[in-house]
């Protein structure tokens, strides 16, 4: 049984390191390509992913490792770190300030210890099982206002076909609901958190990889909400999508973005 103190020491100290090394490249020139359309790497993503993967290492030889870039490992191994070394890319290559870094720890397939960290902003959000989530040192928790008092928080997959017509539907029948308004904010690991710390009321996304939600995942149900896929099943640690809610704003968020994940498949769209 890891310590999982001794778990998020490691988290914590990788998310400062990779974060040094994030505000370098920022503060500067660098290279990016695409991956795909719309879907970009830096040179700070791969410097950023190696810096927090020998530092795991260096502390447990014996774990693996999941990471955007360049490590690949069974989701279901008995103990996995799972990271993404700079979520919100494209935020970082147009100067905008709204990015993170985001380390799991899994144990057996289910997570431990989260933590997600904006080193452009110096904000933290800490997550452990059992123990809570705190932003900043506070602890935090998931809003108790009604989905018609509540900002919702969506995210676009690279997709610009079917998923993004699902995801366009289900914000404008939201609209319908009274919400207070839609933020599309480019990184689904802070969507999460603050989803944990009730400034969203909710957050969708009908295509997500584990890396992209495997820590803020965990700070929403430390913080008191819920997570699931849109159609309400238990998450995997694969690609999938996420439903992230309070219990005030679920049942109504869960029927709105099912029912569009369904009307996408209808028409042959992603499963």
């Amino acid at each position: 049984m890891t310590d999982l103190s001794q778990a998020l020491q490691v988290a914590k100290a990788a998310a400062a390191t990779a974060g040094l090394l994030l505000r370098e490249k920022y503060e500067t020139a660098f290279a990016v390509r695409s991956k795909a359309p719309s879907d970009l790497v830096t040179e700070a993503d791969i410097a950023a992913e190696d810096a927090i993967v020998n530092l795991i290492r260096e502390s447990y030889p014996s774990h693996v490792v999941l990471a955007e870039e360049s490590h690949i490992a069974d989701p279901a191994a008995e103990h996995l770190w799972v990271i993404d070394p700079l979520d919100g890319t494209t935020n970082f290559v147009h100067g905008v300030p709204h990015v993170a870094t985001s380390i799991a720890y899994y144990q057996a397939g289910c997570p431990r210890v989260g933590v997600v960290y904006n080193p452009l902003r110096d904000d933290l959000y800490i997550a452990v099982r059992g123990g809570g989530a705190t932003h900043n040192g506070q602890t935090a928790a998931v809003s108790t206002a009604q989905l018609d008092e509540s900002l919702v928080a969506v995210g676009f997959y690279y997709d610009r076909g079917s998923m993004m017509r699902s995801t366009l539907r289900a914000v404008q029948d939201l609209f319908q609901h009274q919400i207070r308004g839609i933020r599309r904010m480019g990184s689904a690991a802070l969507d999460l958190c603050q989803v944990g710390t009730g400034q969203f009321g909710g957050f969708f996304e009908y295509q997500l990889s584990p890396w992209d939600f495997a820590a803020g995942r965990l700070f929403v149900e430390e913080a008191g909400g819920i997570v699931t896929t849109c159609t309400g099943g238990e998450v995997p640690l694969a690609v999938t999508s996420v439903l992230a809610t309070s219990h005030a704003t679920r049942a109504t968020m869960q029927r709105i973005v099912a029912r569009h994940a369904s009307m996408s498949e209808d028409e042959g769209g992603f499963g």
